[in-house]
């Protein structure tokens, strides 16, 4: 019997993993850009450049809200980049601002000063895997994602940085206003955990009247502009901005809740009776087998 010849190198080379289309690939390409922003901005705060450190984790939020955008809009979304994503996350938005907090200021307390940036880095890691997991869960109502659970780690790493900003306004240092960033550190940590709902914004821009594109991108113009031109102030009262409005993501959270149980407590409507007189040889229809099987 005539033996079968084995498969030539250049057959064996050609077998490759299947292609992945480009649509796939842009979202994880700009995951990546802001991940090389998060490490830069690590570098630039060990280099005393906390002007470009900021500007870098500033950059790295903006990309971070929109390579899932643009993931949506080409239909590229895929496991492997929420996985990307959220390891790009936790580097730009946990360990790169605590490590400028600590070489900002935070090293004057020694051990004190590094547990508190130690704390912030884990909340957001924390914060990032409960996010995983309340994402794919099918109990939760609809209008739930309105509201995110707790800060975001974006959010947190803008508003966690409002010291330096401070800072760059000609706010004096001391000793003590250390000890209060330290504490002002712990307590974004918290919220970053906690069970505090946030207005998330993702139901608001997702469809604009043709009448108002004009003054939108008018608007995101003159905030790019201010943003370069001012940026200390700009960011400053923004921090202030978003912090006050933390509280009114709670009540209305609370008026949506209310509104649910009001809407499941109301009774349900009665069945249509069934016809007392039935023609002959006919045989009444039994409740039990008009109702749907019930979905375990």
């Amino acid at each position: 019997m005539a033996m079968q010849p084995l498969p030539a190198e250049g057959q064996r080379r050609r077998r490759r993993f299947r292609r992945i289309p480009v649509r796939t690939l842009a979202p994880n390409l700009v995951t990546l850009l802001a991940l090389c922003a998060g490490l830069t901005a690590i570098r630039m705060a060990f280099e005393n450049h906390y002007a470009l450190a900021l500007a870098a984790i500033v950059f790295a939020a903006i990309l971070d809200g929109l390579d899932g955008r643009l993931a949506r809009f080409l239909k590229g979304t895929s496991r492997f980049g929420a996985e990307l994503d959220s390891l790009a996350d936790f580097v730009n938005f946990g360990v790169a601002p605590a490590l400028i907090l600590y070489f900002w200021g935070l090293h004057d307390l020694k051990s004190a000063g590094w547990i508190a940036a130690m704390v912030f880095a884990i909340c957001a890691g924390l914060r990032l895997a409960r996010f995983n997991v309340m994402i794919e869960d099918p109990d939760r109502p609809a209008w739930a994602s309105n509201f995110f659970v707790g800060v975001p780690a974006p959010a947190g790493a803008i508003v966690v940085l409002l010291p330096i900003y401070a800072a760059f306004l000609g706010f004096p240092r001391s000793h003590y206003l250390t000890w209060v960033m330290l504490a002002y550190t712990l307590l974004i940590a918290c919220l970053m955990v906690s069970r505090l709902p946030v207005f998330s914004g993702k139901r608001v821009g997702t469809r604009v009247p043709p009448e108002m594109v004009g003054p939108l991108v008018l608007v995101v113009v003159l905030f790019v502009a201010l943003l370069i031109a001012y940026p200390w102030i700009i960011l400053t009262g923004g921090t202030l901005a978003y912090l006050v409005s933390l509280p009114f993501g709670w009540i209305s959270y609370r008026g949506y809740e209310r509104r649910s149980r009001e809407g499941k407590a109301e009774p349900a409507p009665v069945s249509a009776a069934v016809p007392s007189s039935l023609a002959p040889g006919m045989v009444r229809p039994s409740v039990k087998e008009e109702r749907p099987t019930s979905l375990n």
